[in-house]
Formats: C-alpha cells, sequence, structure tokens
C-alpha cells in the first residue's frame, strides 16, 4: 500500500470504536496498539573509558500484574514486602523501570554484543571505571540479585548469595579497587516481619509546642501514622552493608544491620560515608528528613560520627534544613568530606549577606572542620575537577530566580572566587550548560580538565528550538570556544569524549525521520573563520557508531512545525503544530492542545523557545490521537510571568490570554478548525485544563489527567507559589476551578491514578471535582486508574486511557459540527 493511502488507512480505522476486554479495560483501534506496542529505541550508555557502549531498551508498559505488585507505603519508600524492591522511583511519580534488552556496542568497530538478561526486572547497569565490566539488580519473585557482565563478550552473571536491598537507594557502588563492590543486603536473620495488630492497641499520636514553622506540601508523601508503620519502616528499612569481591563472589560484612539512607564509597577505597537513620521516626516528613547520625567507617568496621542530626520538620517551603546537608566526598585523594550549612536558618525570607557555607574535613577527621567558602545566595551545585584544588560552585537566588557559577580555588580558600556566569535561572538562549564529567580509577566523577579548560554541554536553546552544543571553558581567562553545535536540521547532543584526546567525541543524533544514533564526531583545523554568533567554532566530522532501525516508520508521515507567536501583551510564544499521516494542506482539522504552565520572573525569559521540532518522533497519551484525524497544538508555551514570590496573583488572567493567542495562531494557520479544538494537560497541565474549561469558550471539551482542583487541600504550597494559604487566600481561591463547579458546562474528562504518590494531586482531588460537576448539573465522565502512580505505567492503563481520550474528544470535539443542541449531561451511574 503507498505511505499516503496508508496513513489514511489508519485515520479511518483510529476513528472506529476500540474493543472491550473481560478484565475491565478497554483497547483503542489496532492502529493505535500497534504504535503504543512497538518497542522503543534504546538509549546508550557510554563506558567510562568511551571505547564501548551499553544499548539499553526499556520496557514501556509493564503489565498490570507488575504494577498491581502489593506494596508499603513507609515515609516517602514504596517497598514491595516480598523483595523489598522499590516500587516507585525516587520522585514517587513513576514506576522503576525494567529492562527490556541490552547490547553491548564496540565503538571502534560499531560490533555489537547481545546481553543475555536474566528472568525478571533488570535495572540501569553500573559501568566499572576501567569500562571491563558492569553490574546491575535484577528482581525475581523473591529476591533483588546482583548481577555482573563482561563489557567485552556480554556475558552475565548472579552473584550467588547475595539478597540486595534498594529500599532507601544507594544498593550498589564500585569501591576505588574496581574490583569490590559496596551493597546494601537484606540481613541474613531478618526473622518474620511485624504482624498487624489484631486488637486496637492505641491511637498514632503527634504533638506541637506552639513554634511556628512550615512544612512543604510535598513533603506529606506516604508519611508514617502510628507505631506499626515505624515498625514496617525499621524492618524493611534494615540493611546490612557488605563488600563484594567480584573476582570470587566473596561477601564481606561490614558493620552491624541498621536502616541506613545515604552510603557513599571514599575516592580512596578506605572509607565509607554512612547517614544512618534514627529513631523515633517522624510522621510529619519523608525518610530524608528523618533524624540521623552522620558517620564515617573505615574498611575494617571502625567508625566516627561526625553529626547527630534531628528530624527536619520545620523546612520553609522551598527552603532547606539547618545544619549540615548534601555531605559528599571530594573526589580525589586525601579523603576529604564537603558539606553545606545554611546561615539563614534554611528560609529564602530572611535578608542576610550569605545563606550558606561550604565546610570540609580530611581523614582522620580527628581535626575540626574548615570553612571553605560563603556563598550569597543558596549553593546548589559544587562540581569538583580532576585538578583537586579547582572547583565550580553555583548559587542560585529563588527570590529572583538568578543563578551565578563561580570558579573556586578550595585549597585556597582566601582567595575571591572568580564569577563565570550571572543571569536568570529561567535564561535558555545565554545558559551555559553543565560541566563535562569523567570517571576517574577510583570511580569518582569529577569535571573533565584539560590543563586550562574545562567543557561544557547545555542544550542551546534557539529562537529555533534547542541545538545541543559542547563548548571549552578557558578557567585562566574565562573564554568559552564552542566545539561543536547541533545543525539545525536535526537534534545531535553530546555523550562523552571517547578518550584522552578531546577532539574525538560521541554524539547522540535524531531527525524527525531518522531514528537515534550513535555518532562518532572529529573535530578537523583549521578552525572555521568569522563563524556566525553561536555556532560552532570547528568543524567536524561525523561517522556512524550504531545502525538501530525505525521501530514505527508510518509515523514519519506525521508532519510537525515549530510556531512562533505573540500575546496580547507582546509576550512572544511558541507551539509545535503536528498534523496527521495524510493530511492534505488547507483542510482544517478538530485539533488538541496540550501544555504545560511555567512560572517565569520576566517577559523576556518566557518568550524564549524550548524543545525542538527536529526529535524522532515516537508517539505516546495524546499524540496518539494524531492516528484518529487531529492535529496536535503541542507544548504550546503557557508562561506566568511575575515576582517569584508572588508567583500566582495573575495567573488566570495569564492562562486566559497564553490560551486565546494559541488558538487564534492554530487558526490563522489554516489547519485547526475553531469549532473543534479540545484542550488536555497533565498533573499541572490537568489544573490548567479545568481552568480553561471554567473560564473561557475556546474549547468543546477537556481531558485532565492526575491534576489537582481545589487548592486549599495543598496548604503549604504549590508548583513555583511560596506562600501558604493563609497568607494567600484569595490567590488559592481563584486558581482552584473546584470553587467555580457550577459555572462548568463544557464536558470535562477526569482521569486519576489511584496510588498517585505527589502529596499535590492526590486522587481525592478527581474525586471531588467529579462530585461537584455531578452535582451541579455538569458534563463530566471519571476514570479511576487502579494501582498507577503520577504517571501512568501499565499497558492495560494506557489503553485505556488512549481509549478513553479518542472516545470523548471524538463525541465532543471531532463530531461538534453536527451538533445543534447542547449535549445531554453524561450518565452519573457507575456504568461504562
Amino acid at each position: 500500500m503507498h505511505m499516503r493511502s496508508l496513513g489514511l488507512a489508519i485515520i479511518a480505522l483510529a476513528a472506529g470504536a476500540g474493543s472491550a476486554r473481560a478484565d475491565g479495560y478497554d483497547k483503542p483501534p489496532k492502529p493505535i496498539l500497534d504504535v503504543m506496542t512497538a518497542a522503543l529505541p534504546p538509549e546508550p550508555l557510554v563506558s567510562p573509558t568511551g571505547d564501548r557502549i551499553l544499548l539499553v531498551s526499556w520496557v514501556e508498559y509493564p503489565s498490570i500484574a507488575q504494577v498491581a505488585e502489593p506494596f508499603l507505603r513507609l515515609a516517602g519508600a514504596r517497598v514491595e514486602p516480598r523483595t523489598r524492591h522499590q516500587h516507585n522511583t525516587p520522585a514517587g511519580y513513576d514506576l522503576t523501570p525494567c529492562a527490556r534488552s541490552l547490547r553491548v556496542v564496540e565503538v571502534a568497530t560499531g560490533r555489537e554484543a547481545p546481553v543475555s538478561l536474566p528472568a525478571g526486572c533488570a535495572e540501569l547497569p553500573l559501568w566499572s571505571a576501567d569500562g571491563a565490566h558492569f553490574a546491575f539488580a535484577s528482581t525475581t519473585a523473591d529476591a533483588v540479585e546482583l548481577w555482573l557482565g563482561d563489557a567485552a563478550s556480554g556475558a552475565v552473571h548472579r552473584v550467588p548469595g547475595v539478597k540486595l536491598n534498594p529500599m532507601l537507594e544507594d544498593p550498589v557502588q564500585w569501591l576505588a579497587d574496581q574490583r569490590t563492590l559496596l551493597v546494601k543486603l537484606v540481613p541474613a536473620q531478618p526473622g518474620p516481619p511485624p504482624q498487624a495488630a489484631t486488637a486496637i492497641v492505641g491511637p498514632g499520636i503527634q504533638e506541637t509546642d506552639g513554634r511556628s514553622g512550615q512544612s512543604s506540601t510535598y513533603e506529606a508523601r506516604d508519611l508514617l501514622t502510628n507505631k506499626y508503620d515505624e515498625a514496617l519502616f525499621a524492618y524493611y528499612g534494615t540493611s546490612q552493608l557488605a563488600l563484594v569481591d567480584t573476582a570470587t563472589g566473596a561477601v564481606t560484612p561490614l558493620g552491624a544491620p541498621a536502616v541506613y539512607g545515604h552510603v557513599a564509597a571514599a575516592p580512596d577505597g578506605d572509607h565509607v560515608l554512612v547517614h544512618r537513620l534514627t529513631a523515633p521516626f517522624s510522621y510529619a516528613v519523608t525518610y530524608r528528613r528523618f533524624a540521623h547520625t552522620v558517620e564515617v567507617w573505615d574498611r575494617h568496621g571502625a567508625s566516627r560520627v561526625l553529626a547527630k542530626l534531628p528530624a527536619a520538620e520545620r523546612v520553609p517551603i522551598h527552603g532547606v534544613p539547618t545544619g549540615p546537608r548534601d555531605h559528599e566526598w571530594r573526589p580525589t585523594e586525601p579523603a576529604t568530606l564537603v558539606w553545606t550549612e545554611a546561615l539563614d536558618g534554611g528560609d529564602w525570607n530572611v535578608s542576610v549577606p550569605a545563606r550558606d557555607k561550604l565546610m570540609a574535613q580530611r581523614a582522620p577527621f580527628t581535626q575540626p572542620a574548615v570553612e571553605l567558602v560563603r556563598t550569597e545566595q543558596r549553593l546548589n551545585d559544587t562540581a569538583w575537577s580532576e585538578q583537586r584544588h579547582v572547583a565550580l560552585l553555583q548559587e542560585f537566588d529563588e527570590n529572583r530566580h538568578w543563578v551565578r557559577g563561580f570558579l573556586f580555588d578550595a585549597d585556597a580558600p582566601a582567595h575571591k572566587p572568580r564569577l563565570v556566569w550571572d543571569l536568570s535561572s529561567d535564561e535558555r538562549y545565554k545558559a551555559p550548560g553543565v560541566p563535562v564529567e569523567r570517571v576517574l580509577g577510583n570511580g569518582q566523577r569529577v569535571m573533565r580538565q584539560d590543563g586550562d579548560v574545562i567543557y561544557l554541554r547545555g542544550l542551546g536553546s534557539s529562537p529555533d528550538g534547542d541545538r545541543p552544543f559542547l563548548d571549552q571553558l578557558d578557567t585562566k581567562t574565562l573564554t568559552t570556544t564552542r566545539l561543536f553545535r547541533s545543525e539545525r536540521t536535526a537534534y545531535e547532543r553530546f555523550l562523552a569524549f571517547t578518550g584522552a584526546d578531546p577532539r574525538t567525541f560521541l554524539t547522540w543524533h535524531e531527525t524527525p525521520a531518522d531514528p537515534p544514533n550513535a555518532m562518532l564526531r572529529t573535530l578537523t583545523t583549521p578552525p572555521i573563520a568569522a563563524p556566525p554568533a553561536g555556532e560552532a567554532m570547528i568543524a567536524s566530522s561525523r561517522k556512524p557508531v550504531t545502525h538501530i532501525p525505525d521501530p514505527t516508520p508510518v509515523l514519519r508521515q506525521i508532519k510537525k512545525r515549530l510556531v512562533r507567536y505573540k500575546r496580547k501583551d507582546g509576550v512572544e510564544l511558541s507551539f509545535t503544530l503536528y498534523t496527521p499521516p495524510g493530511y492534505r494542506e488547507g483542510t482544517r482539522l478538530p485539533a488538541i492542545l496540550n501544555a504545560y504552565p511555567l512560572d517565569f520572573a520576566s517577559a523576556e525569559a518566557a518568550a524564549q523557545v524550548a524543545g525542538s521540532d527536529q526529535r524522532f518522533e515516537r508517539l505516546f497519551g495524546y499524540r496518539l490521537l494524531l492516528l484518529a484525524g487531529y492535529a496536535i497544538i503541542d507544548r504550546a508555551s503557557f508562561p506566568i510571568v511575575g515576582d517569584p514570590k508572588r508567583a500566582y496573583d495573575t495567573y488566570l488572567d495569564q492562562l486566559l490570554e497564553d490560551a486565546r493567542a494559541a488558538v487564534d495562531k492554530a487558526v490563522e494557520l489554516g489547519v485547526v478548525d475553531r469549532d473543534r479544538i479540545g484542550v488536555t494537560g497533565h498533573s499541572h497541565g490537568a489544573l490548567m485544563t479545568a481552568n480553561l474549561i471554567a473560564h473561557s469558550d475556546l474549547f468543546r471539551a477537556g481531558v485532565a489527567t492526575s491534576g489537582a482542583y481545589n487548592k486549599m487541600l495543598t496548604p503549604f504550597g504549590f508548583q513555583s507559589e511560596r506562600r501558604s494559604v493563609w497568607a494567600a487566600l484569595d490567590v488559592y481561591t481563584k486558581v482552584s476551578p473546584f470553587y467555580v463547579a457550577d459555572r462548568i458546562k463544557l464536558p470535562l474528562l477526569l482521569m486519576h491514578g489511584t496510588d498517585d504518590a505527589n502529596p499535590g494531586t492526590v486522587p481525592l482531588q478527581s474525586v471531588q471535582l467529579y462530585e461537584a460537576l455531578r452535582g451541579n448539573g455538569g458534563t463530566a465522565r471519571l476514570v479511576m486508574l487502579p494501582h498507577e502512580p503520577h504517571h501512568y505505567t501499565a499497558l492495560e492503563t494506557n489503553e485505556q486511557v488512549a481509549y478513553e481520550e479518542l472516545r470523548w474528544f471524538d463525541r465532543y470535539v471531532k463530531n461538534a459540527a453536527a451538533r445543534t443542541a447542547k449535549p445531554a449531561p453524561a450518565k452519573t451511574t457507575a456504568t461504562r
């Protein structure tokens, strides 16, 4: 069949109804299913030596059986009791992903060696510093196992007798000798788990002493509530630290079993940083803010306590705890710990000469710590060079949305740090990027430094979209040389240098027609004479390393373009316009607008373009509607511009102007039918969707997924809003569509995962808005998705979501022109 005819056939098929299943889930039409279930292109993981790449293909949609695996909610951790496997990612929004396939690619020859993954859920591999081996965890029916791989052959084997405990992270890391692994194990004799009391044993009790002190909305995630929860947390969180000899498989216990949080091996191979969580455990915060001791151990079991920190239960919104925080090793010997301490009580609202100080203490940790430097604003990142004394500090001003970077001589703290960059944190076009790292022989990550030169990589945002770059920065003169920048007709990002010579490096290249593949770039001489501003000053050649095929060639018929326009007040905006397979220019289509409002301190920053129309397309979620004949107005700019201290004072007015400008432009282009436009958004975008349905007539219907519609339920801040509800009651009310539910008459489909871990978007939010709409005669549908976290993961769930979106938008948007009367309200029964 001709490609254009195939595209039209897809549209025709997708317009039909989906099919139902005995398990209660519905399916969208087959053309959409075929795209959903196609394999994802792999992701690259370059070895520290730059001579090999691990290509990891992930399972995009696990089965609902895996998603429904029973788990415990324990102070911000979700743990599967059978294995202690983390049920969610550290942020709590997704499930821990599983590898679908793994291949080792030799950069020099392109030779690929497939890796036979074990049964179960294999996770992200961890390279050894010499690039000869990799380690990974794999979850089976009864344990999280430790596996080792040989990079040359791709052969893998299980380390017998090892059961990892990844509940509180850091389960596996290489020691400096790159032969030994530091691991967290399930204790050899854990005993039976705590049993729920068969009789009432008493209430869960908390008490406050009258002192003021807020705790962010987002801290209240899966908190402990009673003594039984505490016992479960202690039982499942307890680990035995151990050393595993990867050559012999010998396991040597280190210290006694306890509840260990962050654990980090030192660059000398002899010391280990340990955060040991201590009871009583808080009911007000997640485990990362529990009371804990900071200790340093040696490999012989000796330990020294460096700090004892109480539970951080009174941290200002967007603030930091008081006392030592963010402990880390300087990556070069001798073993030296550095950490940060707040000088402003951790509160942005306090005016002080300096907010933070950076401290250091050297082994054997018998001498007092020394202060290295103070920063005027919050110290939010420290990158250490392979030259021990060189560090790059970055501070962030929350009150202005401003960042400054400084080069700092840690061995001469009396010398004033030198300013390298000074700009808005919202700035995209001039963003300097982040340091390129390399892995030392001891396994520690450092900024790569060749003589006086360090390297920076970044997105390279521009009016043409993102064009990633690689720069070198001279630390003496602070001048920058652009070595590489992606062409305008592709999206190509820096991956890693291939060795000691900085003239050769790997990139990841893609276009709308070409799937992502690794390329070997070689810089050529002489330099380019007078290149345009922002372009590379040195030419380079490109050679393919991998040859990954297109898993969904039919999607190459989809066309997209970056569109720029202005809001009524002159703020420049943009969106990416997608048209479906077989689209004929001049035809007006039903369309779906998707956006996620972002907060900016200035109109200039808000006007800058983000994203790229040169990416290889892989459809998901609402974009699948392209296969049903819809145009997609995607990633529309929805800036909320204002003083960060009063971020949402004009939220609703700006939201409406953002939407009006986007719709007017899409119609002006001749692609979109003004009378047939729907709107959708996820999370904060769902709040946007409900507000646009409530306060405008721009759209025919909306689909809001996992949103929060009553900000009274998030009283201690949301998004960039740092004020509490008691300090900004009017703002919290105005941004909440729940309070105007009696005026919402346009159709609104609400979907929400029943196990959403995000405290800002608890499932109750969707239930309450639906009940408000139902009670006030609105047209609405509520779909609660069993077992799902904030982002939907299971295949069956995503099939249901695609079915629901297609059904809703076909009914109320695509066929809207044929209706002459207001549609009847949807049924409010539990029937399908």
